[in-house]
Formats: C-alpha cells, sequence, structure tokens
C-alpha cells in the first residue's frame, strides 16, 4: 500500500486550511482593531492636549492685551506664571512666542535663557503666517520617545498676536499600543490552539471515514471485497460510506460474475479441439488458447503481442485490413517434404454497437486429413474413370471391327470375342471390388467369425495354392506346429490371404521361394508370406495399400491387377482387430505382415 505524504494528507490540510483561515481573520481582526485604537487613543490624546492648549491661549492672550501699570508684574513674569500653572507630565515643554518670532516665556525652568531669543522652528513661523495650528510628531533623540509638537496662533480680534509651541511626550501611546498588541497577540495565539485542537477532532470527523475508504478501496484494488466502510453518521460522508459499501457489494457481484465467465470462457478455449487467436484492433496477438500452440507448435510467449498475420505465414499475401474484410476460409500450409500438414482458418471481426472494430478472433482446426480424404477421393475418381475407360475403349474397338465384318472372319472373331469376354470380367471383378470396398468403409457388413486353428486354415490355403501353381516357384512353410485358435470370418481372411498369395506367385520369377511363417507376439499371431520378386522401392513400400495404387502400373495391369486387392486386405484385416504391413527392399523380394488376436487351446499347454 502506498503511503501518503505528511503534507498531503487531506487530514494536515484540513487542519492547516482551517489554522489559516483562523490565522488571517485574526490578522485583519488585529490589524483593523489596532489601527482603529491607534487613532482612537491618539486622537483622545490631542484633543486632551488641545483642550488645555486653548485654556494656556486664553490666558495668554489676556495678558498680552492687559495694559500693565508701573506696579503690575512685566509680561514675561505674567506669562511665565500662566505656563508653570498648566504644567503637567504629558507635557514636556510651552513656550509662547510673539508675531516676530520671539520667544516670551518657555514652562522649562532650566532654559529659560532662550527668553527674549527669537525661533528659529519652522511650524512657528508656518502657524503665523497662516493663522492655523500645525502640528508633527518627531523622535526626541536624548530621550529615545517620540513627541507630539503643536504650534497653535494666539488670535485677538482678527489679528495674530503670536502663537503657543508645546511639545507633549505621545510615547506614552505608543506604549499603550504595544502592551494591547502584545495582549492581542496572546490571544491570537491561545485562539490558535484552542483553533488547532479543534480542527485537529473537526478534520478527523472528516478524514476518519475517507480513510477507510482509501484503505477499502487499495483493499478492493488487489481484490479484497470482504471488507466494509464504517458508518459514522447519516450526513453526507455517511451517504458516501453507504453508497461505497453498496458499491463494494455489486463490484463483488460482478467480479464473481466476470471471474465465473472467465473460467467458463477459458475452460471451453482449453477444452475446444479447435485452436482460437484473438487480437486488438492493431492485429496483435492478446489471447492464444493451448490447442492453437500444439496446431502452430510454437512457445505462448513466441506469439503474444506479434502480428498475426506474421504469426499464421501469411504477411505477404494478407494484410490485417483484408482478414478483417475476410468472408472465406484460408488453407495454412505447413507441410513439409516427409508429411503433409494444412491448417483450415476462419475469421470473424469483433464489432463495437457503433462498429468500430475491436479486434479479429481466428478459428483453426487441422485440415490434413480432409485435404488427404478429398485428395484421395479425387484420385480414386480418376482411377476409376482410368481403370473403367480402358476395357470399355479396348471392348468399343474390337465390338466395331466385328461390326465393319470380322464376326465373318473364322480365326478373328473368337479371338476378338475372347478379348471382349476378358475385358468384360475385368470390369465385373473392378466393380466387385469397389463394392466391396464401398461396404468396409460404410461398415455395412457382418463378420462371420468362428474360432479356427490359424495353424491348420493357413496350411490349407497354401496347400491349395501349391497345387495348382503353374510357375517353378517353391513353397517353403516356417509354421510351428502348435495350435493358434483365432476367432475369424474365414471367407474374408481366405481372401486376404489368396490375394497376398497371388501377388507373390505373379511377381516371383521362375526358380524363386515364397516363404510362409507365423510367430506369436504380445498376444497376436504374427503371419508372414515373403517372396523373392522384383520387390517395391522405398518411398512406395508405405502407399501399396492406399487404392488403385501400382509400383509399376502398366506390369501390373497387363496381369490382371486393379490395384484394389491389397486396399480390400488392409480393410478387412483391421476390422478383425489387426495390423496390415509391408517390408521390402528393392530387387530382393517383398514381405507383407499381418496380425491377429488369438486364444490359447483348451489345455492351456503352450505360451
Amino acid at each position: 500500500m502506498q503511503k501518503v505524504g505528511f503534507f498531503k494528507s487531506i487530514h494536515v490540510k484540513i487542519v492547516l486550511i482551517y489554522i489559516l483561515l483562523i490565522l488571517i481573520a485574526m490578522q485583519i481582526i488585529g490589524l483593523y482593531f489596532a489601527r482603529e485604537l491607534e487613532d482612537t487613543l491618539k486622537d483622545s490624546f490631542t484633543n486632551s492636549i488641545g483642550e488645555r492648549v486653548d485654556l494656556v491661549e486664553f490666558s495668554v492672550r489676556e495678558e498680552i492685551i492687559k495694559k500693565r501699570g508701573e506696579e503690575d508684574p512685566t509680561i514675561e513674569q505674567s506669562l511665565r506664571t500662566v505656563l508653570y500653572s498648566i504644567g503637567s507630565d504629558d507635557i514636556n515643554q510651552i513656550r509662547v512666542i510673539d508675531k516676530n518670532f520671539r520667544i516670551l516665556a518657555t514652562s522649562e525652568t532650566t532654559n529659560q535663557s532662550i527668553v527674549g531669543q527669537r525661533s528659529t522652528d519652522s511650524l512657528v513661523r508656518q502657524s503665523i503666517a497662516s493663522e492655523t495650528p500645525f502640528d508633527n510628531i518627531k523622535l526626541d533623540l536624548q530621550r529615545r520617545d517620540r513627541i507630539w509638537v503643536l504650534a497653535s496662533p494666539i488670535i485677538y480680534q482678527g489679528e495674530v498676536l503670536g502663537t503657543i509651541y508645546l511639545e507633549s511626550n505621545i510615547e506614552t501611546v505608543y506604549r499603550q499600543m504595544n502592551q494591547i498588541n502584545r495582549i492581542l497577540a496572546g490571544g491570537t495565539a491561545t485562539a490558535l490552539v484552542i483553533t488547532l485542537i479543534l480542527g485537529i477532532l473537526i478534520s478527523q470527523t472528516i478524514t476518519r471515514p475517507i480513510s477507510d475508504m482509501r484503505r477499502q478501496a487499495q483493499a478492493m484494488a488487489k481484490g479484497n471485497f470482504s471488507r466494509k466502510v464504517r458508518v459514522y453518521g447519516n450526513d453526507e460522508i455517511g451517504q458516501l460510506a453507504i453508497a461505497f459499501n453498496h458499491l463494494t457489494n455489486r463490484l463483488q457481484e460482478a467480479q464473481s460474475t466476470t471471474e465465473g465467465e472467465r473460467r467458463k470462457l477459458a475452460s471451453v478455449l482449453s477444452n475446444m479441439t479447435e485452436g482460437v487467436i484473438a487480437t486488438d484492433r492493431k492485429g496483435r496477438i492478446i489471447l492464444i488458447n493451448d490447442p492453437a500452440l500444439r496446431l502452430l507448435r510454437v512457445p505462448r510467449d513466441m506469439v503474444l503481442h506479434r502480428p498475426i498475420s506474421s504469426v499464421l505465414g501469411i504477411e505477404t499475401q494478407y494484410t490485417f485490413e483484408d482478414l478483417i474484410h475476410m468472408k472465406e476460409s484460408i488453407n495454412l500450409d505447413f507441410s513439409s517434404p516427409e508429411r503433409p500438414y494444412i491448417l483450415l482458418a476462419n475469421f470473424s471481426v469483433i464489432q463495437k454497437e457503433t462498429g468500430f472494430v475491436n479486434g479479429l478472433i481466428t478459428v483453426l482446426h487441422d485440415n490434413t486429413e480432409q485435404e488427404k480424404i478429398d485428395m484421395e477421393r479425387r484420385e480414386f475418381v480418376a482411377n476409376v474413370s482410368h481403370e473403367l475407360r480402358t476395357p470399355l475403349t479396348t471392348m468399343r474397338s474390337y465390338l466395331e471391327a466385328l461390326v465393319d465384318g470380322a464376326w465373318q472372319d473364322q480365326e478373328l472373331a473368337p479371338a476378338f470375342l475372347n478379348v471382349t469376354q476378358t475385358e468384360t470380367e475385368r470390369m465385373i471383378r473392378l466393380v466387385n471390388d469397389l463394392l466391396q470396398l464401398s461396404k468396409l468403409d460404410s461398415s455395412d457388413y457382418d463378420l462371420n467369425k468362428e474360432f479356427v486353428d490359424f495353424n491348420k486354415f493357413f496350411n490349407r490355403i497354401i496347400d491349395r495354392f501349391e497345387m495348382s501353381k503353374s510357375q517353378q516357384v517353391q513353397f517353403q512353410r516356417l509354421l510351428p506346429e502348435s495350435q493358434f485358435f483365432v476367432e475369424i470370418d474365414t471367407d474374408k481372411l481366405t481372401q486376404v490371404i489368396d490375394n497376398i498369395i497371388s501377388n507373390a506367385l505373379k511377381y516371383s520369377p521362375d526358380g524363386g521361394n515364397i516363404r510362409f511363417g507365423i510367430i506369436v507376439q504380445d498376444g497376436f499371431i504374427k503371419a508372414m508370406i515373403s517372396d523373392d520378386g522384383m520387390g517395391i522401392p522405398k518411398d512406395n513400400v508405405e502407399r501399396i495399400f492406399d487404392r488403385f495404387y501400382r509400383v509399376d502400373r502398366a506390369r501390373a495391369r497387363s496381369m490382371g491387377g486393379s490395384g484394389l486387392g491389397l486396399a480390400i486386405a488392409r480393410e478387412m484385416i483391421e476390422a478383425h482387430g489387426g495390423a496390415i504391413w509391408a517390408e521390402s527392399e528393392e530387387g530382393h523380394g517383398t514381405t507383407i505382415f499381418f496380425t491377429l488376436p488369438f486364444e490359447l487351446d483348451e489345455a492351456g499347454e503352450w505360451d
């Protein structure tokens, strides 16, 4: 589970936002309060000083306009007395200056030497010149205090008599402001601490269910749908938690359904005999089942995310766009010189409801046997046509000759009729062989089986051929004296052995040998018929049991063969539960083997 950074946590963000909002509010309130309080205190201080200045101005004006006798004190003395009478802690000094900028009196007892001197203060000159009061705040360099300086003109009947210059200690106002600011800062700090505590408590009520939902979402991402989010209330967050739990249940149901469908699909794909390949919209393989891998004979990691046309080996003939619009099946030829191997590919497009192509489904199945059957069927039809055309052509030629008058020739007519009869019998044999093969293919026949001693049965057939053979061929019997009981259809097995011995006699030269043998092997008897004939080329040995197949067609036809005898023999032997095959070396003869299941005799005295 990924950890959330401290400052990225919503819990910390809510607390910080809450504190910042309170801090900003307190700062705005503090600044406004400090400014208004400062203005109020300064106004109160200046108004208080101004009221006393007005009293001083009245007394000074009366002293200035007063007519003095000889016994009366001088104006300087009178003004000094007035100034001394209003002295206070917040007033540093007061000076009375006439309209000629001469200092008439001062409240500073230690600085009486300035009386009678001219004042150079700019505020004094401005107040006398403009007949209006002027004030200013400046720093006392000696005391390091701020002082408020006021120059208020003395006016009598519209005439400026002078001005009153006052310096008062306004630093007390700023000290009060500093004290009030410290109190405000302390209150702000206390409020922030309380706000922090309340913010943590409030944020927990919001973030706790959100954290639970985050943990639940992470558990859901890992496939765990068993957890539930705790509902802390019925507010919006509580309703969100309820909806989240409902979503969890729905997702669990959907996942169960999807997993079930996935397992069904996986089971279907894995148990299909056909191969299935799915691609994305760009033609890259995203899914392939095991039968497809077996059919293509490639490992899974070699085909995933590769273009399907490249995997199927058709990139030079078809593009992915061609496959999307492909309506017919495609034969994929993977044949080798040793064996044929052909796959049949069918294509189906995956489309959304809007018609957007989302991919391609390809179904593969092994079409080798079907192609082989189709080829054999075509060869069969061609061979039957050829086999029938030859005798029919011969018969037509001879019959036409007879019609043209050869029937009157005492020497030619019997020969022509004999050839016609021979070709007719040949066609009858061919048709009978074809009918027999057709019955064997359709299983439309019954085997009339009975238990016989195969050794006696085999010897009886050999005796018949040995008595009727015309050429100088020697029969060699390598047969044991033991009894081998087999359950066979004697008529059909007689036909099989007759055909094999007939072929051996046809292809054996005069003075050659035909050998017969029987051995026991793995619950089967293995019979052998071998000749000293011309043999069969190695590449043709396995094909001599195919229908109409002849190694030497011209010679076989001249001997009356149709190429169906060994094919019928294979069908009959396999119908009895055995197998038949040939071993041959060109120029050194051929050996035909066949096997049959056998039973012990009643005494059970042999193995």
